[in-house]
């Protein structure tokens, strides 16, 4: 069983590892405003970034899904990781050694799974790559070179050899201490009648890696004509590697993709080294399967959906690169980014485009490509009669659809005017009819009607179906968790605002926040959070783990989550909070307070007064003196007042 790893350690991980430095792994942030940074949260759908992160709390949150947490949380959810896995995940990206108590440290026994996996596959890409220079492996050198790949470039993409015996990889990994059965769950290895064998056998490697650049499986290809299995073979699904959640190259280009608000996605591991070494730096590529919806996930977190992003599909220009293509559309409307198509010239991909025609041909073949709605109304028309008033009909029904389905207005109606030309309806009057279906089919689909599939001929009119939208309703949001959306009503805003200054700037509510009672807050969420700070010692006692603490004093996930939306959302002063910014928030507090207990005690001297009970009413006149006072000494002088 595994020992509990050291508390110490685990705060010298939370504090070694910058919560943005991790965040950034995976999306791109951009400022906020206050300290803070934003992206797309990857935790739902959005197409406005929601997501937040400050750097200075250790903090993430997300306004939409209203997750949130620290450094370890945004690992453990993201990756799918237990407690444990996520310290040493983190600890070894900082050099940290891990105690663990319960039995002493062991690394080899106490890792978790997921972790053992990672460095099995960081070893299997370190021996693969060793093989490649060896004298088996000249036939997988003559490959590359045959392809214009020299060895800086198989270096640069740790392009590595499989030896063709049946046990070399399980025999080097079995002396690194890993064990059958995790040889086999890594899918590195598979059962053979001795025992476990090599699950790739003399084919050249490529290293499949996540966002974070950590090796998670293999793409390998045949050399051999005897070799009787199929060209490309691919890692099985494992607990790491799921081949429609992956995209060869991602870790190499994601910082040029969110630089330059691009993605080109082209369809093989050679076309991403040949696109990369002609300067194309942004080229991806799926693992034996098509471009999907979890490839968009992993794509828009990248690009955040801003206008000017673009993803580019380059597919061969047979007929089958074409098809291709056409799937690519039916997944575009999940994209804000513009979608384009190249088309690569005389069948050639990529990597056969640059070794006839250059580096340069390469890029003008990313330069020139063509909007995606063009080139789908292009295939979709071309598979229509148009000498014929039956054709052009039918054609004129085919597309329209695909236009009404263009999220940006303008561009739907110049696409609207391209159709009618584009099927023989050239007058104006004829034009205007196709812009007014247009955009009533348009409005339905906005009100949340199913998009019809079009007849046969157009981009989904496939027997195997489709993915994109047609027919189907998209899903809404995931159900809000945690408090309700209202607790941010103007109503609520000073006691919000308090609340996040004593999260956030403790400094400058302090010793006066300490002394504010529970029922000073209106609503039970921000009264579990005023007990929680107390419990945590108050803002007096704030220090660098304070936070930290107050999550820990929350007595559920419910409150805690509304802890770190708190500690996170960005304050609503325009400059930097100072005493007189928080003395304010204190006193309008405080005197919100003082209003309610004095429409209390009005109600309760009428009541007396009807009652007959002048004991009572004289004593509560006395108080509503007394608070008559306070309020008006809390309006005249404010924080100095309290």
């Amino acid at each position: 069983m595994a020992g509990r790893i050291n508390d110490e350690d685990v705060k010298a991980v939370r504090d070694a590892v910058p919560i943005d430095a991790v965040v950034s792994e995976y999306l791109q942030l951009r400022p906020a405003g206050g300290g803070n940074l934003k992206g797309l949260c990857p935790f739902h759908e959005e197409k406005t970034p929601s997501f937040q992160v400050s750097g200075a709390k250790g903090l993430y949150y997300c306004f939409g899904c209203q997750e949130g947490g620290d450094t370890l949380d945004f690992v453990m959810k993201l990756d799918h990781l237990s407690f444990s896995e996520a310290v040493e995940k983190l600890a070894a990206q900082a050099g940290i050694t891990l105690r663990y108590e319960e039995g002493g440290y062991n690394p080899g026994r106490q890792q978790g799974e997921r972790i053992r996996l990672i460095e099995a596959h960081r070893a299997a890409a370190r021996y693969y790559t060793e093989q490649l220079g060896g004298a088996e492996a000249e036939i997988g050198r003559r490959f590359l070179a045959e392809r214009g790949f020299d060895q800086a470039a198989a270096e640069h993409f740790s392009v590595g050899y499989a030896p063709a015996g049946w046990d070399h990889l399980v025999r080097f990994l079995r002396g690194k201490g890993f064990s059958d059965k995790e040889l086999l769950l890594s899918g590195l290895a598979q059962d053979g009648r001795r025992g476990p064998i090599d699950r790739f056998r003399g084919r050249l490697m490529w290293p499949i890696r996540d966002l974070t650049g950590e090796v998670i499986g293999f793409g390998a290809r045949k050399l051999r004509e005897d070799d009787n299995g199929p060209k490309y073979l691919n890692t099985p699904e494992t607990p790491l590697y799921r081949k429609s959640q992956v995209l060869y190259g991602i870790d190499l280009a994601k910082r040029d993709i969110a630089k330059s608000s691009r993605a080109v996605v082209v369809e093989g591991y050679t076309d991403v080294m040949a696109c990369h070494l002609a300067g194309v730096t942004t080229a991806i590529a799926t693992c034996g399967t098509s471009f999907g919806g979890d490839h968009i996930k992993i794509l828009r977190r990248l690009l955040m959906d801003n206008s000017g992003a673009e993803v580019v599909f380059t597919f061969d220009g047979d007929a089958a690169g074409q098809k291709a293509a056409l799937r690519a559309f039916e997944e575009d409307q999940k994209f804000a980014a513009e979608t384009s198509i190249a088309i690569t010239p005389g069948g050639m991909d990529p990597c056969e485009l640059r070794l006839a025609e250059g580096d340069e041909a390469v890029r003008a073949l990313v330069d020139g490509r063509t909007p995606l709605f063009a080139f789908a109304l292009r295939s979709i028309v071309s598979g229509y009669h148009l000498a014929a008033e039956e054709g052009q009909v039918a054609a004129l029904n085919a597309g329209v659809p695909v236009v009404a389905r263009i999220k940006d207005r303008s561009l739907r109606d110049r696409y609207a005017t391209r159709l009618g030309g584009m099927v023989g309806l050239t007058s104006p009057a004829e034009e205007e009819a196709v812009r007014r279906r247009v955009h009533a089919l348009a409005r339905s689909y906005e009100r949340g009607a199913a998009v019809p599939t079009p007849p046969p001929g157009g981009p989904a009119g496939r027997a195997d179906g489709h993915r994109g939208g047609r027919g189907e309703r998209p899903q809404g949001p995931a159900p809000a968790r945690g408090p309700r959306l209202d607790l941010r009503s103007p109503a609520r805003r000073v006691e919000r605002e308090l609340l996040k200054l004593a999260l956030q700037r403790p400094e400058l509510v302090a010793p006066a926040f300490d002394a504010y009672g529970a029922d000073e807050f209106t609503a039970a969420p921000y009264t579990a959070v005023r007990s929680a700070i107390a419990d945590a010692g108050g803002t007096a006692a704030a220090d660098g783990g304070y936070l930290a603490r107050v999550r820990e004093a929350a007595p559920d996930d419910t409150v805690r989550s509304l802890v770190t939306e708190l500690a996170v959302e960005p304050l609503l002063t325009r400059k930097d909070a100072d005493e007189f910014y928080a003395g304010t928030q204190l006193a309008a507090v405080r005197l919100a307070a003082v209003d309610r207990r004095i429409g209390e005690i009005q109600g309760a001297m009428r009541r007396c007064e009807a009652g007959g009970d002048r004991s009572a009413y004289a004593s509560l006149q006395e108080e509503l003196w007394v608070l008559e006072q306070y309020r008006q000494d809390l309006r005249a002088r404010g924080a100095a007042a309290l």
